[in-house]
């Protein structure tokens, strides 16, 4: 319980005033918290403002087309976050009768909703004392008890979800857990934390035992895997071009040029000599030109996705339709959404 007291105390004075704290909907802070997985709070507080703008109740997300959604989420990466949002949405609609969840147990059959979530959802806005475990949450108690066992592992993931559900205040849970979510993000960061300042610093073992660089452990599973992506960018004496939306991976649903993926960086012989360049080009001329003269790296959490914009110059044709002043109403990867920046301006 002093631990518990100890953070409280601490966050009631320190607190960030972000707008999802200033509210009980649970719309809100579902849609906050879904914002907030791999988003830092200074870059998603820009999209929970637009997001409560366009769509202030979840009937409004249900009753909204997908590419709206999308096209509102751009730039914020992680799509499927997206589109699992809408989806809940239209099932807390259709199925639940507009009826937010308000339990632990049902909040996790919203899809895209995990442990953390829903224990953030129930404990906040139904005061479920269910404990939160995220990054800053494994990063506080892996310091503080100067635990080694690797937060990335099923038994570490389970003994750090039964150490934080024996420490929370049963009767403000949603206060305990927004706390020590803060106080890691603010106080116990990843980098530099301000040992010197803090509140727990005379009881913390890292600290103690030198050891607070070291801890969190996390065992090293992640393998990169590397893609060579090259886009054709139609452009043709009528100002027409072609996009085309994605059916599949890491950016489904969302709208991009015409994509030859190779296994390794091409020239513009090999591209041309590609059988879908042919196919696309079939019985019309082109001119091609590399766009960005450097090969630009997006990198993903699992992929490196290294990119060449080819520039087609080419005859019209039906299969050429899109009007290029069309083209900012679809929605995008922030990496065609950084070439078409770069091309309006060239």
């Amino acid at each position: 319980m002093v631990f518990s007291n100890s953070l409280v105390y601490w966050y009631l004075r320190n607190k960030r005033d972000l707008p999802w704290r200033n509210t009980g909907n649970p719309y809100y802070i579902w849609l906050s918290e879904i914002i907030l997985q791999q988003t830092r709070v200074d870059q998603g507080m820009a999209y929970y403002l637009k997001f409560i703008a366009h769509f202030p109740t979840v009937q409004d997300l249900a009753f909204a087309s997908e590419e709206e959604v999308l096209k509102l989420w751009q730039g914020l990466g992680y799509y499927s976050r997206a589109r699992n949002l809408h989806f809940s949405a239209k099932y807390i609609v259709n199925q639940l009768n507009g009826n937010f969840p308000n339990t632990y147990n049902d909040l996790l059959k919203l899809k895209g909703v995990g442990d953390y979530t829903a224990s953030a959802v129930a404990s906040i806005c139904f005061n479920e004392p269910t404990a939160v475990v995220d990054g800053n949450v494994y990063r506080v108690l892996a310091r503080y008890f100067g635990i080694a066992i690797p937060i990335n592992i099923a038994n570490g993931i389970k003994e750090f979800k039964k150490l934080a559900q024996e420490l929370i205040d049963f009767q403000n849970p949603g206060t305990h857990n927004q706390a020590i979510m803060e106080f890691g993000a603010r106080m116990c960061k990843p980098q530099n934390p301000d040992c010197e300042i803090c509140p727990l610093n005379a009881s913390c073992i890292a600290l103690s035992s030198n050891r607070v660089k070291e801890l969190p452990v996390k065992e090293n599973k992640l393998k990169i895997k590397k893609r060579y992506f090259n886009y054709l960018v139609i452009q043709t004496p009528s100002n027409k071009t072609k996009i085309v939306k994605r059916t599949k991976g890491i950016w489904m649903n969302l709208y991009e040029f015409p994509l030859i993926e190779t296994s390794f960086e091409i020239d513009e012989q090999v591209l041309i000599e590609n059988s879908k360049f042919e196919e696309l080009f079939k019985n019309v001329s082109t001119s091609v030109n590399l766009f960005n003269k450097n090969v630009l790296v997006h990198k993903l959490t699992h992929q490196h996705i290294y990119t060449k914009f080819w520039i087609v110059e080419t005859e019209d044709t039906a299969d050429f339709k899109v009007n290029w002043s069309e083209i900012e109403a679809f929605p995008v990867s922030t990496l065609v959404h950084n070439f078409l920046l770069a091309y309006k301006t060239n």
